[in-house]
């Protein structure tokens, strides 16, 4: 989840306006981010749901169900909404997953492995918790 948001970031960031975001690149940014947000919400189903309890300050089901409308109701998706969620909601789930991570009980040298692959090079960030 953390990959996808860092992603998000890098491709909606160069743009002021949601109309700016969406019609850049023949679209390329806005379905590429579209496509991200729909792997943070299907993600998000799979979270362990006493960690996701401790964050109850995150609107869990709300992500799920974004993924949903993403998917099901593509041509009536809000623009305005999706660039608010990419720029106001998802810096503070950003956040609280990267609390969770201090949380979980994870192997480190699995850690290191995935870390190592080019895919997750926006989150080199957690090779800080290989030392902690």
């Amino acid at each position: 989840m953390l990959e996808c948001i860092e992603k998000i970031f890098l491709y909606s960031s160069p743009f002021d306006t949601v109309e700016e975001f969406i019609w850049a690149n023949d679209q390329l940014n806005y379905n590429a981010s579209w496509g991200l947000l729909l792997a943070i919400g299907e993600e998000s189903k799979r979270l362990d749901a006493g960690l996701k309890n401790e964050f109850q300050q995150i609107p869990w089901r709300n992500i799920a169900g974004m993924r949903n409308f993403l998917a099901h109701d593509y041509r009536g998706i809000d623009y305005d909404l999706l660039y608010e969620v990419i720029n106001k909601n998802l810096p503070v789930l950003k956040e609280a997953l990267m609390a969770m991570v201090d949380k979980v009980d994870y192997e480190k040298t699995l850690l290191a492995t995935v870390l190592e692959s080019p895919y997750y090079k926006h989150i080199l960030y957690l090779r800080e918790k290989l030392h902690d």
